[in-house]
This record gives structure tokens, sequence and C-alpha cells, in this order.
């Protein structure tokens, strides 16, 4: 495993982490978790060097975080990086143009979620809090600048993130100016390479650690979907793969496996795509089973991509612009 620099927080963290959303299940999340399973894949993961750990309260509401606190009490000399979200008061992902600051993030609701998590994850400090949604039109609002100012100064976290909405990197620009944010959470992966375009340059400008997430588009880049796929009641993939999505979706991707090298999977393809960007602190694909662990992780002792195929993944962008499903 190789490490990085987590921006100006001065960690060093595994380039390839772990992204807990599907490791809870419950309302809203994906179906098939299972405790037992997927604490064997943190422990895995943890054995072959990851160290950064990306989580919510919403996933599983406090039992991701209870889950990774056991990880935690397991592995005390480890040195892992644990990141979490504060969930928006109004549940409302994503936020919109219309969302009120003190709708979605009043500072009272910030410190209780601090807290919550703080107790799930069993820890004095959380590494990283992020905010779940943002809108750059609170960057100058004194009320959240004030409640993370507390919550520095009181030693209760040791860094301030934000998870920018699907498909709106753009989205954050300003925050990022305050001085007051350390860490940016984006999609970013073959199809959805705007990132690249501002919020990639700014971030390196000031020294802010950059996550990269949904590595593989929600699964259309592990090249296991079809057309037709379907999901048990209750997943959230329902909602998110309507046919306006998957159909395009799978599409670009049976056309990316005309471009594997032999011995390379599409999986690999595009987490690989991802650390050949070296603005890129760390990636966070989910896993759910050891498997997984074992074959994400893997990647990153691959090389480098070869120019010509990392040149034409390049014109594999899909700019997509949020709607109704997007979520």
């Amino acid at each position: 495993m190789r490490y990085r620099r987590l921006g100006r927080l001065g960690r060093e963290v595994s380039e390839v982490g772990y992204g807990m959303w599907g490791v809870a299940g419950g309302e809203g999340g994906w179906t098939g978790a299972d405790d037992e399973r997927g604490l064997t894949a943190l422990q895995e993961a943890v054995d072959l060097g990851c160290t950064f750990f990306d989580t919510a309260w919403i996933y599983g509401r406090g039992h991701s975080e209870r889950m990774l606190a056991e990880v935690l009490r397991a592995n005390p000399d480890r040195g892992l990086t644990v990141a979490t979200k504060v969930p928006p008061k109004d549940r409302r992902w994503p936020s919109t143009r219309d969302s009120r600051l003190e709708d979605v993030f009043p500072a009272d609701h910030v410190r209780a979620y601090t807290e919550r998590s703080l107790a799930n994850l069993g820890v004095e400090r959380i590494d990283l809090l992020q905010f779940h949604v943002w809108e750059d039109a609170w960057a100058e609002d004194p009320r959240w600048q004030r409640a993370v100012a507390g919550l520095r100064a009181e030693g209760l976290v040791g860094g301030i993130g934000i998870s920018v909405n699907r498909w709106e990197p753009w989205n954050v620009l300003k925050t990022l100016r305050t001085g007051l944010v350390d860490a940016v959470q984006v999609i970013h992966n073959i199809f959805d390479q705007a990132p690249e375009d501002e919020l990639l340059p700014l971030c390196e400008e000031l020294d802010i650690a950059v996550i990269a997430r949904v590595p593989f588009d929600e699964g259309t880049l592990t090249g296991t979907l079809t057309a037709d796929s379907t999901w048990p009641q209750g997943d959230w993939r329902n909602s998110y793969f309507v046919p306006e999505n998957l159909v395009p979706a799978v599409a670009r991707a049976d056309r990316l496996k005309e471009l594997l090298p032999p011995g390379l999977t599409l999986p690999e393809l595009a987490l690989r795509f991802i650390l050949d960007e070296p603005r890129i602190a760390t990636v966070i694909p989910g896993m759910s089973s050891p498997k997984h662990v074992r074959a994400n992780l893997a990647v990153s002792s691959l090389p480098a991509l070869p120019a010509p195929l990392a040149a034409e993944l390049k014109r594999h962008r899909w700019d997509r612009t949020p709607t109704e499903w997007s979520q």
C-alpha cells in the first residue's frame, strides 16, 4: 500500500481508503449488508495497510460508526484516520439553491451530531468532520464558521471537511477560500472528471486534501451491471439507476471494456485512473466483503496506466447535471 499526505492536516493516509456506506446497510442504503462479513472486511483492510476510513452518521443511523469503533478498539496502534459526516438537519440529500443554513446545519445540530459521532466511534477527537451536503452561498455565514471554530478549539475535531453534492464540484470553491476547510470529498472517476477543471487546482493551491468518492460510478464502472439490472426492494440503487441513467451508463462502461489491456479488469482501470491523479489524497471505494477489499487495495501496487490509455480515458468524460434521481 502506498501512502499520501492528507493536505495541510499533515497526516499520512493510505491512497486507497475505505468508503463505509455499503457496510452498515439500513434505510436509504444498500441491501445485503452483514455485520460479521463487514467487520471481517474492515479488519482485512487494516491488515493490508488501509488507514483511512470514511463513514457518516446516516450510514445505518450510527451503526456504521459503531462498527468502525470495534475496528479502532482492535487496532489501537495502526494509526487509523477516521472521517465522518454531520447529516443535514432537514434530511435532504443533496441540498439545493433554496436550502437555508439554519435549516440544514444550525450550530446546535452540528454540535449534537459531533457528540453523537464521538460516542459512536468511541474516540475523544474525530480526525476529519465533514458536512454531508453543502451550498457555497453559505461560505461567509459566521454561524457555521463559529460552530467549527468552537469544535476545533475544544479539541473535538482535528479537521473540517465538506462532502460536495453530486456533480457540483464548483459548489464549494468560495468556501474553500475561507481557510476553514481542510478537506473536500467529491465524486471523481473516469466519467466524472469535472473536479479537474477548478476544484483540484484550487485544492492544490490551498493545500486542501481531496477525497475521491464513487470511483465505480455506483457500480457501472465495475462492469457487472446490465441495462436490465435490478435490486431488492429498499435498495438505494433502485432510485438512482432509473432507465435514463442505467442504460447510457452501462453502454459507456461497455465501451471502456474494449480498452482494457490484458490482465487488467475494469474496476482496476477505474481505480488506477484516479490514483494516477497526484492531487487526490485518497480514494474511497465501497467494500462490503474481504474479496472486494483485497482486489481494491491491490490496485495501489499496480503501475501507472500507459500514457496513450490514460489519454484515451480522458475522452470518456461525461458531464451530467443533477436531477431528481441523482441525489
